[in-house]
């Protein structure tokens, strides 16, 4: 009504009106409330749904939920006559159940594709999808959404299917129909927000984006979050792929994998960005990257040789910018395209386990980065991230934070950890940035960051978000790791969820690591007033389970690489070296080392280019090749080094205080205490001929190793290859022997 004429009217229809905007304000408060119950009661019955998936891993829902499930599709059914061909029966929703929740017998193994009754593929979209996806279990998911070969009554084509809630309408465009952006639309699929289409002239190997209107106007042209294909960067489209056909032949591996027990086993893990492992020769305008095929069979002939028992691969899901190291993905369902295709890296994971190496990779749940067609504002507003900055941005890294509220961003990130694992055999998942989910403050200022429900700084969505992964990928597979890049103090990151743990199966020792560097950059002389930087990690050693690491980050950014962190001239920097790898393998926990260290490489490690392989033409590199190759061996073949890792029995210091020296001595103790490990170390350039060690037994003790032999690059001084230990005190224990100890002398006996 106009404001004018509303002033010429008479007082009675003045008050009239007031009567009647205060009897709206009512009206509109009390629809507010109500509004704002319904609102607290759905967080309430959400937050309870959570908690009965962490706990039960969605088996009682199943239970529960699938009768009325399919009541409701019967119902639908009978209504929808008009649409016969998209009748669901309840055989064919309890098949649906079946292949979303079910253990996978095999890591590859796949429901039917072909529902006869319905006359459509498995990957068309039903509404127990719909429950599922949003209750954050379905757990087979990659297999609905993405690009995927399915059928439609006979016919054979391509579905599609995405998740975009807040769209308006989502098209799909490709080398199939031109790229026409109008032709394909795609029908809405329930109020979750999916989309799915069904284009027969689509094919496998053609690219593709999704034309997603946004609701402000705007026409976003997004890659498929579920896309097992990336086209090759700076390209940016998805690429239709089947994955239904890898070719496996690792039985033998993966029977092996189902009583693999972690804490008992032997794992020296070999760190490796493939793009900058080696390169072909090549031109200005190439890479010059090993294909997945060529590279397994360069990089396994290595581990081999070496003796490295796990590859962990950096960088494999889809990321557009290499200088990135894989570490901002925009394709989480994708093996990169920079080194070939779904098939090739198959072939690679495939050619490693039949040569007895297990395969780990790098995984990225942190966050991701904000590139036009990726997952940032992927319908047009925050979806897969958090909606306040505060909590759904990285003010350091400039890039956007997963939702972890959110059940389909859990089901996103849940089902991609299963899909790695169940289609391409990983053996286990390395988690990259975990102290950045669990704090809600972390790298922020005051006023950055949002507390929780109850005013601290603990993310209880990531913690609840850790629970329910590992509980379902290590309830599924108990023999895959899933390793925490957790650098903070936080409690109980290995221990299970039951006993309000992560969850986590390994924890990287970033305390251990720290210390050991900063110790190793010493000056000899001044080592001995830093001598509890070496033992202070025993004192939480069995607190987690750990893994000790010497990892891409530590020869970055003018860290410098390993041998230029060591002090002294050139042989004495490779003396020291080898000192502080033998204390690293003696310590409990297991090994990671990043590529190139086990040479020497001199030069800060670059993406750009490959390792500096001519070094091994140089003796001092050659030796440490060796002499680390040695070590590998010893730890592989020798249980004492590794299968009491987690138990206090397994490690005693013989002398842990001898800091005027700086020597360390100490026992791993093997579990049927008959092949003992006795480590002597010496981190000075003065030579120990008198030095005599205590013994915790009498007799012969087996020299397996000492760094002075000349093939490492010491003296090469000819000494005895069994002591005798005699009924004489020394540091505090009854028996003891004399050993002629070297300049950062190393010597690993047995007995």
């Amino acid at each position: 009504m106009n404001g004018g004429r509303m002033m010429k009217k008479s007082e009675e229809t003045k008050a009239a009106a007031k009567k009647e905007t205060v009897k709206k304000e009512a009206a509109a408060e009390k629809a507010v409330e109500k509004k704002e119950v319904v609102k607290k009661e759905a967080a309430a019955e959400k937050a309870v749904e959570r908690k009965e998936v962490v706990k039960k891993e969605a088996a009682a829902e199943k239970a529960v939920e699938k009768k009325e499930v399919e009541k409701k599709e019967v119902a639908k059914k009978e209504a929808a006559d008009k649409k016969p061909a998209a009748k669901k029966t309840a055989a064919a929703a309890k098949k649906m159940t079946a292949a979303a929740k079910k253990p996978a017998a095999k890591k590859d193994e796949a429901p039917a594709v072909q529902e006869p009754e319905t006359g459509k593929g498995y990957e068309f979209l039903g509404e127990l999808d719909e429950y599922l996806f949003g209750h954050s279990v379905h757990y087979d998911i990659f297999r609905k959404l993405g690009a995927h070969p399915s059928v439609k009554d006979g016919v054979h084509g391509i579905h599609f299917a995405v998740w975009a809630p807040h769209a308006a309408a989502v098209y799909v465009i490709g080398e199939f129909n031109g790229w026409r952006e109008d032709d394909i639309a795609m029908e809405r699929h329930g109020e979750i927000g999916l989309w799915e289409a069904f284009v027969p002239e689509a094919q496998v190997g053609q690219m593709y984006k999704y034309l997603i209107h946004a609701q402000d106007g705007r026409y976003l042209y997004k890659a498929d979050p579920y896309a097992n294909q990336a086209e090759m960067r700076p390209g940016t489209a998805s690429v239709i792929a089947d994955i239904s056909k890898l070719s496996w032949s690792d039985d033998a591996w993966m029977k092996q994998q189902e009583t693999f027990v972690q804490d008992e086993s032997p794992i020296s893990i070999y760190e490796c960005h493939m793009g900058s492992w080696m390169r072909h020769p090549h031109g200005e305008d190439e890479d010059g990257f090993y294909n997945y095929r060529y590279f397994a069979h360069s990089v396994t002939d290595y581990l081999k040789k070496m003796g490295y028992t796990h590859i962990e691969l950096m960088g494999i899901l889809e990321h557009p910018f290499d200088g990135s190291w894989g570490y901002q993905v925009t394709g989480y369902y994708a093996p990169t395209s920079r080194y070939g295709t779904p098939d090739d890296f198959a072939y690679l994971v495939n050619y490693l386990h039949r040569h007895g190496i297990g395969v780990i990779l790098d995984w990225v749940p942190a966050h991701f980065p904000k590139d036009a067609h990726g997952l940032a504002d992927f319908d047009g507003q925050p979806l897969y991230e958090y909606a306040d900055p505060r909590k759904g941005e990285h003010p350091d890294w400039g890039t956007k934070v997963f939702d972890f509220g959110k059940s389909e961003v859990k089901n996103f990130l849940i089902g991609n950890a299963l899909f790695w694992v169940e289609q391409y055999h990983i053996d286990g998942l390395r988690f990259d940035a975990v102290a950045s989910m669990l704090y809600l403050d972390y790298g922020r200022r005051d006023g950055q960051w949002v507390p929780n429900i109850y005013g601290g700084n603990k993310n209880l969505e990531a913690i609840e978000f850790f629970k329910h992964l590992n509980s379902v990928v290590r309830g599924r597979h108990p023999g895959v790791m899933t390793i925490a890049e957790e650098s903070t103090a936080w409690p109980k990151v290995t221990d299970t969820p039951e006993n309000d743990g992560l969850g986590f199966s390994m924890k990287w020792n970033m305390g251990w690591m720290h210390d050991f560097l900063e110790y190793m950059k010493l000056d000899p002389f001044f080592r001995k007033f830093n001598h509890n930087k070496m033992t202070f990690a025993m004192t939480y050693a069995y607190s987690e389970r750990y893994c000790l690491v010497l990892s891409h980050d530590e020869v970055v950014h003018l860290k410098c690489s390993m041998i230029n962190k060591m002090p002294g001239l050139y042989d004495d920097k490779f003396a020291n070296l080898r000192a502080g790898y033998a204390f690293m393998f003696g310590h409990p926990g297991k090994k990671l080392l990043f590529m190139g260290q086990d040479f020497a490489q001199e030069r800060e490690w670059s993406e750009a280019r490959e390792l500096d392989w001519y070094l091994l033409d140089q003796p001092k590199h050659r030796q440490m090749q060796e002499y680390v190759a040695q070590l590998l061996h010893l730890y592989k073949t020798n249980p004492a080094f590794y299968e009491a890792d987690t138990i206090q029995e397994g490690f005693e210091w013989i002398n842990a205080d001898d800091a005027d020296r700086s020597i360390y001595s100490f026992v791993r103790h093997s579990r049927d205490g008959k092949n003992n490990l006795l480590f002597i170390i010496n981190f000075t350039p003065m030579a120990r001929p008198d030095y005599r060690v205590g013994c915790l037994k009498k007799g012969t003790y087996r020299l397996l190793l000492s760094s002075d032999e000349e093939r490492f690059g010491g003296n090469g001084t000819d000494r005895p290859r069994t002591y005798k230990a005699i009924e004489s005190e020394c540091d505090g224990k009854p028996f003891s022997f004399a050993y002629d100890l070297p300049p950062y002398g190393v010597a690993i006996l047995k007995y």
